[in-house]
């Protein structure tokens, strides 16, 4: 399931050329890429999207193909207006903006959720959510959302995750940098300390945890199977006899 950053492509406005963006980025801890360029012939997508696949072999990586055609792999993201029902594919994505579009979702797998804040990739597209909008959404839908649209510093990826957000969907913000390496670490290092659970100081308040409408695949201190089962509670004690038990002493006589 896409988590951390993830990676929209833009070839047009990709700084010394889309691959090598992308395998700046993995450098720099990206695993998830959303190949788009839908202006181009299927054939040329097609030969991107190997190339993008051998790049993400590497460190086991995974590319999602924006639309309904995967170009030889299992995992696709869909826009907001179809097609429905899903594609039977491994892994299936949705592009959603608000509740409406959010509970048309059926068998995907995640949604996308924006514009979180104001985008420069789509200007005047919104309104933004912030990360209050945000936050009542992932609460109201049940697969994992990925903040999308102007999130380009790590305030903004952790302020996501805080209010629920699976990870985060970056455009902009990779496709132009000018160290595409260094700005995929700061934004995967923002997301994996928001996800961090804090420790608490013996005696202190319990603090609040910023997982919030995650969905974790490992159980997390506090939630494990166990607390949840209700085993390991304290047990009641028996008595290993039903006649009355000894005195463990007696009063002096007088």
């Amino acid at each position: 399931m896409p988590s951390g950053v993830v990676v929209l492509t833009d070839r047009l406005v990709a700084r010394g050329g889309l691959e090598r963006v992308i395998a700046a980025a993995v450098a720099g801890g990206v695993r998830w890429v959303v190949l788009r360029e839908k202006d181009l012939s299927r054939a040329e997508r097609a030969a991107i999207a190997a190339d993008l696949r051998a790049i993400l072999a590497d460190v086991d990586g995974t590319l999602v193909v924006a639309g309904p055609d995967s170009l030889g792999g299992d995992a696709v993201h869909l826009p907001a207006a179809g097609p429905y029902p899903p594609p039977p594919h491994t892994l299936v994505g949705r592009s959603c903006h608000d509740q409406s579009e959010l509970d048309r979702l059926t068998t995907e797998h995640y949604a996308t959720i924006s514009p979180v804040w104001p985008t420069r990739t789509k200007p005047g597209y919104g309104p933004p959510l912030g990360p209050d909008g945000l936050r009542k959404l992932v609460e109201a839908t049940p697969v994992p959302l990925l903040a999308l649209g102007g999130v380009e510093t790590p305030d903004q990826v952790t302020a996501c995750v805080e209010a629920g957000a699976a990870g985060v969907a970056v455009l902009g913000a990779l496709m132009r940098a000018a160290d595409p390496t260094e700005t995929a670490a700061s934004l995967t290092r923002a997301f994996k300390e928001a996800v961090t659970p804090k420790l608490v100081e013996p005696g202190a308040e319990s603090a609040r945890s910023p997982r919030r409408g995650l969905r974790p695949t490992v159980p997390t201190q506090g939630s494990s199977l166990t607390a949840r089962s209700g085993h390991g509670r304290p047990q009641p004690s028996t008595a290993t006899s039903k006649g009355p038990q000894p005195q463990t002493a007696t009063k002096e006589r007088k």
